[in-house]
């Protein structure tokens, strides 16, 4: 084993930082029998610095994480920030001063994740962000290394704790949406400002990140499909159940029928009850990957949490360690596919729709008729009516999103349809 100790630099202190920093500490002795040479800490950079930090000692503490990153001796850089800056350019700033970077950042590997490769490429470092997706669920190194002989046609996950959590709650308890949000608040599930999760930004980021290494396309923040999950409804919930379905906010990557292209969406989904994905309770995750040579591979666990994600960074670092030692670099960007990322138009999957409608003779015509004149073909129909007035359910067979849009601008102009109570997509058949 060599003696010398390879130097850390870790980015940010608060929940996940502080957790990998007393991981290393902890487990000192392991971590260097699993890599062949010590790790030592060598600097933490944070905003705070009056804050006490158990276990960290306080001369390692700075605020100035450029000079931190720029030091010649630094052999690996942790970052676990978050966020766009200054993160970018400390990343950039650690390849460029010779050290490899391990990440959390969902958000700035989905919008740069190409130049931050392009970067390490340049100066023969690795970037590492197992931690970015899915917290301590072993997701990303499966895809980009044990799945590297295979092609991977379908990736279906729920990505995001806070908003399982919620959904679970509606579907388990016939709660509503804020009654639900209010409880994941209060058991520190949901932030303050719950947006990013429930508004589906969190897991548009992830699913970025994924597309990219499943299909070998670059993909970014910008080309999913985004659609959140505040307008679910406890008559959503209830419609599912007489499907045989529940509701979860998924993220969705698919490679289409014929292999030249691909799409990326989040949003909101009915899936069957029989489906994998349906039993994930509570604020876990569990990501659906089907395959060519493998079939069908589930990855399930916590994906948040200090704990959960530094067991992912710690794991990185171990990996980068290693190569390290070894004068390697591990797998980086694999782009060469560079598949058509397709528009949300062009997705093809079956929808549940839910119509206000005036309970009298001719308007389940008026509305196959709609169905028909815009291509798509109805699988069931179920209608209740009561003083004039009726509720009618139609699941369609599998239609594009752009006919389905189509569909429910002409429905709304029949004078039989007061209304358009939700539409929602069915997923996982």
């Amino acid at each position: 084993m060599r003696t010398r100790p390879l130097k850390v630099a870790l980015l940010g202190c608060g929940v996940v930082g502080s957790e990998v920093a007393r991981i290393m500490t902890t487990h000192a002795d392991d971590l260097a029998a699993r890599i062949g040479a010590p790790v030592e800490l060598a600097g933490v950079a944070v905003r705070r610095p009056a804050k006490v930090r158990e276990g960290i000692d306080p001369s390692l503490v700075t605020t100035d994480a450029t000079a931190l990153v720029k030091r010649g001796d630094i052999d690996v850089v942790v970052e676990v920030i978050g966020g766009i800056e200054p993160a970018r350019s400390l990343i950039t700033a650690a390849f460029e001063h010779g050290a490899s970077v391990v990440s959390a950042n969902k958000a700035l590997l989905a919008q740069d994740g190409a130049a931050l490769h392009a970067a390490a490429e340049e100066h023969g470092r690795d970037l590492y962000y197992e931690a970015a997706v899915a917290g301590a669920i072993p997701l990303i190194r499966p895809l980009r290394e044990s799945l590297a002989g295979d092609k991977v046609n379908r990736v279906l996950g729920i990505v995001n704790g806070t908003t399982n959590f919620i959904l679970d709650k509606m579907d388990s308890t016939g709660a509503g949406y804020q009654e639900a949000l209010d409880e994941a608040t209060a058991l520190g599930y949901a932030e303050a400002d719950p947006t990013a999760d429930v508004e589906g930004f969190d897991a548009a980021a992830k699913a970025a990140i994924l597309a990219g290494i499943a299909f070998h396309t670059r993909v970014r923040l910008d080309d999913v499909y985004r659609e959140g999950m505040t307008e679910v409804t406890a008559a959503d919930f209830r419609s599912a159940k007489e499907m045989g379905c529940t509701i979860k906010l998924l993220a969705i990557c698919e490679r289409s029928a014929d292999g030249s292209s691909v799409t990326a969406r989040v949003h909101p989904a009915m899936i069957p009850l029989s489906h994998p994905l349906a039993s994930v309770r509570g604020a876990y995750n569990a990501v659906f990957v089907e395959s060519d040579a493998a079939g069908q591979l589930m990855f399930y666990g916590p994906g948040a949490g200090g704990s959960p994600t530094a067991s992912a960074v710690l794991g990185d670092l171990v990996a980068v360690c290693r190569n390290r030692l070894n004068g390697a670099t591990g797998p980086g960007e694999s782009a060469y596919a560079d598949l058509t990322v397709s528009p949300m138009g062009e997705v093809v999957t079956r929808y549940h729709i839910s119509l206000d409608v005036a309970d009298k003779p001719g308007v389940l015509a008026q509305v196959a008729t709609v169905f028909a004149e815009h291509g798509v073909s109805i699988d069931t129909v179920r209608q209740q009516g009561k003083d004039g007035e009726a509720s009618l359910v139609v699941v369609t067979h599998r239609a594009s999103d752009a006919s389905l849009s189509g569909t429910v601008e002409a429905l709304r102009k029949l004078d039989t349809v007061r209304g358009v109570a939700s539409i929602m997509r069915v997923e996982g058949e």
